[in-house]
């Protein structure tokens, strides 16, 4: 079977064509917007098509990384994948950042907890927690600076994402580190969906709400009869 990887996450647009039967990366196309994932997402999802030499009726799954990440990235790669799938009678398979990223520490790393982790702003971690055997055991979910050092120093863990090193510095003790992006490498998610199979539709994973939010001084309230 033939899987088509979406990653809309965090500032790279990117696609791959994925042989799950023969464990292989057929083909990719990447770019590194940082916005315009829209615009994008079509055109890298046909450069990957035609990498691979693969067209869309060639396709068993599709498979696209649901976040935490970008509100915008995350719903434009998640619609894109649920509408393909739909069009072409095929599952979509949602994979998180943190579960993708954890999965890259553990092969650096192989037998250790992992603690994933991107830096959220406003002092606020996104955060998952791998045991030895590469099993959730926390998260995602919000958390604090604090609280994930506390979770690192205790599991003795291998740290990763774009907090890793915050992390590392707060506890003021050495760790290995994983890689340290807000995304992992797009056949990761290939592989990873490939493993997991079929599933219930992917949904943007939002840890908390939109930065946009309306202004409640804009409000006008409502004449009553």
């Amino acid at each position: 079977m033939k899987l088509l990887a979406i990653d809309c996450a965090a500032n790279l647009c990117a696609a791959c064509v994925y042989d799950a039967t023969a464990k292989q990366e057929l083909g990719r196309s990447v770019l590194d917007l940082g916005k315009g994932h829209a615009e994008q997402l079509m055109v890298v999802i046909a450069e990957a098509l035609k990498a691979s030499a693969t067209d869309y009726a060639g396709l068993g799954a599709i498979a696209v990384s649901v976040g935490p990440g970008s509100f915008t990235g995350l719903r434009v790669g998640v619609s894109t994948a649920r509408g393909l799938a739909l069009a072409l009678k095929v599952p979509a398979i949602g994979v998180t950042t943190l579960g993708a990223l954890a999965t890259e520490a553990a092969a650096a790393f192989p037998g250790r907890a992992v603690l994933a982790a991107l830096d959220a702003g406003r002092e606020e971690i996104h955060a998952a927690l791998y045991d030895e055997m590469s099993v959730l055991t926390y998260g995602p979910a919000v958390t604090t600076l604090a609280e994930a050092v506390t979770m690192a120093t205790e599991s003795s863990s291998v740290l990763a994402g774009t907090a890793a090193a915050q992390i590392a510095t707060s506890a003021g003790r050495a760790f290995d580190i994983g890689p340290e992006s807000a995304t992992a490498d797009i056949v990761t998610y290939a592989r990873l969906a490939a493993a997991k199979g079929e599933s219930d539709k992917p949904k943007p994973l939002y840890l908390r709400g939109a930065d946009a939010k309306p202004q409640a001084g804009f409000i006008l309230s409502r004449l009553r009869p």
